[in-house]
């Protein structure tokens, strides 16, 4: 009797030792980490056959700590000879368990794998974009000063696959360089519209469907700019080739005789917020500059 007592106060003894050399931070996040694991492990494999092998192996645990504790020296053997061989014992028992958590834990880098990508697709894309909205607007600069005239369509979330049809297919980087060779006076495609979609150039020398409203003072190309933008989402800048100002039409509305400057902050302001902003917002955006520009 006196044994069981002695064997219980060595196993409290080594409790107390366990919680003086407790290593607040390292071994805290230890406990938790290990917690998380265990508790992964029966959430995997609950209501499933694996479940009752589970608590059968627990009560073994239990049963082997308890002969232990009372160092029963014959059952002691045979658990020891039992749990020589638990892990092998434990891949048996469990392997498909075991399979289906690898299968789960891949998936799961699969798809943040795929998240990262497309985070990074994006940001690409928005580079792209913003670049190609600076070297328009750096070309735009030239085209009002020798008053040549040019016609760029940004798309946005309407899709402008039959106006790409009209012109020529190019999938070009956009380059101040390459609109001026477009939109030079001897180009074959500088009467049309060029096509920019994700900060690429789609097309060039597309047509553009006319506003039905009455602009009598406006010419082809800025009735062109109200029309496709009357038509769909795209924001379209312009230069007349008459005055060499620069416009920019928006949801049916002409913005007229801007700078290079507030043309690439308005079209940046727009764009690049199009993925986080709702179309009240975006609305609300446009009427408050279209405000700002009448008070002028």
């Amino acid at each position: 009797m006196s044994a069981i007592f002695e064997n219980i106060g060595q196993l409290f003894g080594r409790i107390l030792s366990v919680f003086r050399n407790f290593d607040f931070p390292s071994d805290l996040l230890d406990i938790l980490f290990v917690s998380l694991m265990i508790y992964g492990l029966i959430r995997l494999i609950r209501q499933t056959r694996s479940a009752q092998l589970l608590k059968g192996l627990s009560l073994l645990t239990v049963a082997y700590g308890a002969v232990r504790v009372l160092n029963m020296r014959a059952s002691l053997f045979i658990f020891d000879q039992a749990f020589g061989q638990l892990l092998l014992f434990i891949v048996v028992l469990f392997h498909p368990e075991i399979r289906n958590l690898f299968e789960s834990v891949g998936r799961s880098n699969v798809s943040r794998l795929r998240a990262v990508t497309q985070i990074n697709r994006a940001a690409q894309e928005r580079d792209e974009l913003t670049g190609a909205i600076h070297q328009v607007c750096e070309a735009f600069r030239v085209f009002s000063a020798d008053k040549v005239g040019a016609l760029v369509v940004f798309e946005r979330v309407t899709k402008l696959g039959e106006i790409l049809s009209t012109g020529t297919s190019l999938e070009a980087r956009v380059s101040r360089e390459l609109i001026r060779n477009i939109f030079h006076t001897a180009a074959p495609l500088h009467d049309g519209a060029v096509i920019i979609r994700k900060g690429v150039l789609q097309a060039a020398g597309c047509i553009l469907p006319l506003t039905q409203e009455n602009h009598r003072s406006l010419g082809t190309r800025h009735r062109a700019a109200i029309g496709m933008s009357e038509q769909s989402d795209a924001m379209v800048a312009l230069v007349s080739e008459e005055t060499g100002h620069i416009s920019l039409a928006y949801k049916g509305k002409l913005r007229r005789n801007m700078s290079p400057e507030e043309l690439e902050q308005a079209l940046n302001a727009t764009l690049l917020s199009s993925e986080t902003a709702t179309p009240l917002q975006k609305a609300r955006t446009w009427l408050k500059r279209e405000k700002e520009v009448e008070g002028k």
